[in-house]
């Protein structure tokens, strides 16, 4: 057994040394100094909550001790030290999913104790890079299981969107509910009908088909920008990627770009294997990525490009907005997105994205429900 395992955390039976941790430097008149001990655990505190800057203007919680110079590691290992595991856990959560303290990540600990979340996924994608293999490994099982969450619920709106349009003109095997054809039903059965127990028997249940219009697989290519600010638009396009993926009559390509373009189709169908290979951060060159799936299209006319990006070009702006009309003016759909999230609530260029769209794209931020929806709308219609 470890040290840790047998240390007793930090016991503070005095109330007015609580009051003093909770209320910070200003209540130190009234309640008396802090013990070695609670000052260690003021500092710890502090060294997270005191980035609250409404609070600390209000001087809930401070240590008044000035910027606090414990590292994220050296803070890890205080809290650990001083605190209950209950306490550690909601500190850990607070320090990742509240203030965006990624470094929490790369601590094997954390990770292996951690709820998984999309927060601590995003978290992992910023500092895989500072990860030793065994942390690495923890890692990836984190984002192996938020992905599958997911995953999991995206398929399944992926599937509704694609299902097809039902084709009254053809009766279906499929007896399934959603191609019930209730009007046929009731008029093929009226003679079955009991007027004394005003009941209406049914004989033969009326299906419908479904129509699949895919003779000519569509092609679509997902551009997404891996600048730092998109990573939630990024994790949600390498988990729409695979779900398109699976889907007859289209092939699905995804792009990642930075001021560079890399080819990710080849782990498309391995959204965990693709989030760990996206290098978040850098500049951007959308032009340079545009031009790239200019390269991809054969035939335009049933080829659709999504270009996930904030719209902050780095390169040439009368470049990206030369190629984009260039892929309008062949045939092919440009629909750009400036976030691709469950919240849709984008921060982007509005200038470009307005000269993108006066071109012919198409701009706006959307769920992965509705890019499917969208999606299946264009190669449907």
């Amino acid at each position: 057994m470890s040290e840790r395992d047998i240390r007793m955390p930090l016991d503070i039976p005095d109330p007015l040394q609580r009051w003093r941790l909770l209320l910070g430097e200003p209540a130190e008149p009234a309640c008396g100094a802090l013990s070695a001990e609670c000052r260690a655990a003021d500092a710890a505190l502090d060294w997270l909550y005191g980035r609250d800057g409404e609070r600390a203007e209000r001087g809930e919680r401070s240590a008044g001790l000035g910027p606090s110079a414990l590292s994220t590691p050296e803070w890890i290992n205080a809290i650990h030290t001083l605190f209950p595991k209950e306490v550690i856990e909601r500190l850990e959560r607070d320090a990742v999913e509240r203030y965006g303290i990624d470094e929490v990540v790369t601590n094997l600990e954390v990770l292996e104790r951690i709820e998984p979340s999309e927060s601590l996924l995003r978290a992992v994608l910023h500092t895989k890079h500072l990860m030793n293999p065994e942390v690495l490994a923890a890692a990836r099982r984190l984002v192996a299981e938020v992905v599958r969450r997911i995953m999991e619920k995206m398929a399944t709106e992926v599937r509704q969107a694609f299902s097809g349009t039902r084709d009254r003109r053809r009766r279906s095997r499929m007896k399934i509910a959603r191609n019930f054809d209730f009007k046929r039903t009731l008029a093929a059965n009226l003679h079955r009908y009991d007027p004394a127990r005003r009941r209406l028997y049914l004989e033969t249940p009326i299906f419908n088909s479904r129509t699949r219009r895919h003779v000519e697989p569509w092609d679509i290519i997902l551009l997404i920008d891996q600048s730092g600010s998109m990573v939630d638009s990024v994790i949600h396009s390498a988990v729409m990627a695979a779900c398109l993926w699976q889907l007859p009559g289209m092939r699905t390509r995804l792009v990642a770009f930075d001021t560079e373009v890399v080819d990710l189709t080849a782990d498309v169908s391995d959204p965990v294997e693709l989030l760990m290979k996206v290098q978040l951060g850098g500049g951007t060159d959308i032009a340079r990525a545009v031009a790239y799936a200019q390269s991809l299209v054969a035939n335009p006319g049933r080829s659709i490009v999504v270009l996930v990006s904030d719209f902050y070009e780095g390169g040439s702006a009368g470049e990206l907005v030369r190629r984009v009309k260039a892929l309008v003016e062949s045939g092919a759909k440009v629909l750009g997105l400036a976030a691709l999230d469950s919240q849709a609530a984008p921060a982007y260029d509005r200038e470009m994205a307005a000269r993108l769209v006066k071109e012919g794209a198409q701009v706006g931020a959307m769920t992965p429900g509705q890019l499917a929806g969208w999606l299946a709308e264009k190669v449907q219609g």
